[in-house]
Formats: C-alpha cells, sequence, structure tokens
C-alpha cells in the first residue's frame, strides 16, 4: 500500500475558486471517508473479520482516494503543505499496518494552525478521532475551516490576553462526526501512538456556538416571556456579532484554565474529582470572561457588552438543560449562576414571566466570580477533601443536593480511611437535581435544543423528532 505516496503524488494541482469546499476533490474526499467511517471499530481500527467489512482492498481503495484528494487539495493551503504531506504518509502507514489502531502523530505534529492566525485563512484537516460532545468512537473525519482572527481580537490577545495555543475558527464543511453538537477541534482528540509532551493548539467553532446561542436563547426569550432591550435584541438576531462575542469569551475563558490562584492542576486531567469540582472551574472561566469583558466595555471595546449577554444567556438558558443529568457539570454551573442572580433580586420569575434587573447584572455577577476565586485562593492551605467539601458547601448554599446524598449529610456519612478518589464513588449521577423552573424550561426547550445538532452558521441542523 505504499503505493500510495506515489499514487496521491500524481494527482492534479491546479486550484478551483472558491477555496476548498468548491472544488471537486472535496466531494470525493468526503464520500471516502464516509466510506470508511463505518468500517471502523472504537478504536479506529478496521476489523475485516467483522460481520459488514469490507475486503481489504476496498479500504485500500477508499484510503487511496482520501490521500489523492488531499494532495489536489493541498496547493489552495500552501500553508498546511507539510502537514498534508504527513497525513498523506500516516494514510499509507495505516494501510501497510493493515489497519490496525491509526497513528497519525507524525501529521499532528505538522499541523500547526496558531502559528499562522490570520483572519479567513482555511485548513482542510483530516484525523482518525473523536469529537467531544460528538462522536465518541476515534473514525476518519475531514473538516473544512476557517480560522477567525480579526485586528481587534488579535490586538487584545497581543496586549492583554496572551494565549498563543488558541484558535478560533469556523466550519466550511464537515463529515458526520461533526454533524453533532462538537464544536471543538482539540488535537487530544486525535488517535497518536503517545501524546506530544505539549499540544500547541487548540480550536472552537464560534460559528456553531453562537448559531446555537441564537436558537435556543430566541426560544427561552418566547417562552420565558422576557422583554429584551433593543441592543441585547439586535445581538441575539445578528449571527456576526454572536460569533465575534464567542470568539472573545472562548479565548478569555481559555487562557483562565491556567491563570489565577489555583490549587491543582488548571485542567484537571490528572485528579478524579467530584463532578461539582469540574462544574466550579468551568463557570470560574466563564465569569472571569464576563467581568473582563465588563471592564472592556467601559473602555469601549465593541463586542464586550455581547460577551456579557451571551455569558449570562448561554449559562442560565442553554447549559442547565441540556444533556443527561449525570455528572453534568456545565449544566451545574448554569443552575448555581441562576441561583446567585435570583436570590440577589437581579432575575425575577412572577406571574410566569421572566425579568432582569439588567443595571444590577455585571455587579452581582461579579460577585459570583469573586465567591469562586475565594474558594480557590483559600483551597492552597487546605487537603483536597477539605477543598471538596467547602467547594460542596458554595454549590449547596445555592442548590438543594439530592435528597439521598451522602455528601450532604457531612463527613461523617463517608468513610473517611478511604482514599480522596474513592469517596467520588459516593456522589450521585444527579448530585444536585434541577429545580422546578427549570424542570418545566427543561420540557419547553427539550426539541429546540435537540434541533441544534449539527447547526451552521445559516441556522441548519438536525430537526428534532
Amino acid at each position: 500500500m505504499t503505493e500510495i505516496l506515489e499514487q496521491a503524488a500524481s494527482g492534479r494541482n491546479d486550484s478551483s475558486e472558491g477555496g476548498v469546499v468548491n472544488h471537486p476533490a472535496w466531494s470525493v474526499l468526503k464520500d471516502a471517508v464516509e466510506r470508511i467511517r463505518p468500517w471502523q471499530s472504537k478504536d479506529g481500527s478496521i476489523d475485516f473479520d467483522a460481520e459488514g467489512a469490507p475486503e481489504p482492498a476496498a479500504a485500500e481503495a477508499a484510503v487511496r482516494r482520501v490521500a489523492r484528494s488531499v494532495r489536489e487539495l493541498s496547493p489552495l493551503l500552501p500553508h498546511d503543505r507539510a502537514y498534508h504531506e504527513a497525513l498523506v504518509a500516516d494514510l499509507a502507514r495505516w494501510a501497510d499496518g493493515g489497519f490496525a489502531v491509526p497513528d497519525f502523530l507524525d501529521s499532528l505534529l505538522a499541523f500547526q494552525p496558531a502559528a499562522h492566525r490570520a483572519d479567513g485563512l482555511e485548513h482542510l484537516v483530516v484525523f482518525p478521532m473523536y469529537t467531544q460532545n460528538g462522536n465518541p468512537d476515534r473514525n476518519l473525519e475531514a473538516v473544512a475551516l476557517r480560522m477567525v482572527w480579526p485586528e481587534w481580537l488579535a490586538e487584545l490577545e497581543r496586549t492583554r490576553y496572551d494565549n498563543p495555543l488558541f484558535c478560533g475558527i469556523t466550519f466550511e464543511d464537515f463529515t458526520s462526526g461533526y454533524d453533532t453538537n462538537s464544536a471543538v477541534l482539540f488535537p487530544e482528540t486525535i488517535a497518536v501512538r503517545e501524546a506530544p509532551e505539549r499540544f500547541s493548539w487548540g480550536g472552537i467553532f464560534c460559528d456553531r456556538e453562537a448559531a446555537r446561542f441564537r436558537r435556543v436563547t430566541a426560544a427561552a426569550v418566547d417562552v420565558l416571556g422576557l422583554e429584551l432591550p433593543a441592543d441585547v435584541a439586535a445581538m441575539v438576531d445578528d449571527q456576526k456579532r454572536c460569533e465575534e462575542a464567542f470568539v472573545l469569551w472562548d479565548m478569555v475563558h481559555d487562557r483562565t484554565h491556567s491563570h489565577g490562584d489555583l490549587p491543582f492542576d488548571p485542567f484537571m486531567i490528572k485528579q478524579r474529582q467530584p463532578f461539582w469540582m469540574y462544574g466550579l472551574e468551568e463557570l470560574r472561566c466563564d465569569l472571569t470572561a464576563f467581568r473582563e469583558a465588563v471592564a472592556l466595555a467601559d473602555e469601549g471595546v465593541q463586542q464586550a457588552r455581547d460577551v456579557q449577554v451571551a455569558v449570562v444567556f448561554d449559562r442560565m438558558f442553554r447549559f442547565p438543560v441540556t444533556g443527561e443529568r449525570v455528572r453534568n457539570y456545565d449544566g451545574l454551573g448554569g443552575q448555581l449562576l441562576f441561583a446567585h442572580l435570583h436570590r440577589h433580586d437581579v432575575v425575577r420569575w412572577t406571574d410566569n414571566r421572566l425579568s432582569l434587573d439588567w443595571d444590577r447584572v455585571p455587579q452581582v455577577t461579579n460577585e459570583l466570580c469573586a465567591q469562586i476565586e475565594k474558594l480557590y485562593r483559600d483551597g492552597i492551605d487546605r487537603p483536597k477533601l477539605v477543598h471538596w467539601f467547602a467547594g460542596y458547601e458554595l454549590v449547596s448554599s445555592y442548590l438543594a443536593p439530592h435528597p439521598g446524598s451522602k455528601w450532604a449529610k457531612g463527613p461523617d456519612a463517608l468513610d473517611l480511611t478511604l482514599p480522596p478518589r474513592k469517596l467520588v464513588d459516593d456522589v450521585l449521577p444527579d448530585e444536585f437535581p434541577l429545580s422546578m423552573f427549570y424542570e418545566a424550561l427543561s420540557k419547553k426547550l427539550r426539541k429546540v435544543i435537540a434541533s441544534t445538532r449539527g447547526i451552521t452558521r445559516d441556522g441548519a441542523g438536525r430537526v428534532a423528532a
């Protein structure tokens, strides 16, 4: 199968108008990838003895089409030439190895989008990977995307929010793994023989985030009878404004994971913790982005007001009622923000209508951020288990725990002779159930949220059954 290299190299080198997705080779590439995906096992390999498996020659032919298409498209993207060459070699090695568990480390290391951040720059990405919040299996995927890096954002990153790995991106087109809820492209999802010492980029699809936000927010506003100020209504109706809000939000959120008084591994990859600790970390990063947006708005940054609206509405309307209730840490953070604003009379639910005291939203939201930051500062001097209980106390001061919770009964209800990681087993799958308000809202928004699966900038998405 090493002839893949030679055959791919003999592909056409002409280009077409309109970028990757308008080139005939893109359709060939997509079709070949979609043909390969159902043949793959969970780990990305192809078991030729499995029911419905292809003949090895059919798999080789499909991979050959992928490689040839990459070669045809690569001249459109000279900045990705080294990556595409490594990609074709990795495809050949996968085939030569009998389609065992794929290893695309060489092409992953060659792909360096953060090194050339330019607004509108297009990339063609092909990897065996799982898609976070999408497909859990490591299938081959192909994605055509563009960088979002306007001058105002580049200036903020250069002077204020250094984040050299962050890539704001938008979809051009994609294969089935992204016809899901996934809105990220992360290197750690890609099948490799060993993880690199450090990753050099991370991409977030701000167009999908914006489109999803707009659809869910519009539905929630209608269901709850919320009257929006004219500028907020205009923002929710404007896809470009929402994309700019999300790319700024994401950039600040992303860097916050490694900034501040952190009593633990900032990304919590190496630790097993109760899910409310993950919820507090994600909420801390979002509320830091909110606080920075308040400061930027005072300095006249146009997108900053929109970031505040996006954080509050996405957290309050979409997060709590999206996904299953099993260890749903993002949902927990959304519930916590709503409860905090409600307790301080910023959010009111009266006569079956929701209202916000818009003048007080910034101050009271920032107060919750300060509470979480104090928890972190104090946690530096606490043992791990004591810190977990402190986090539980903060959350349970706003949200009622499940009546059957051992953690709610305090340390005496747990076997403290066990290591802390074992005590995580005593956490209930839904330790903090939805309030009656969110139970009702969930039923009203269920079909709308389901319809955002695979949503794109033009509002296209899957229609809920």
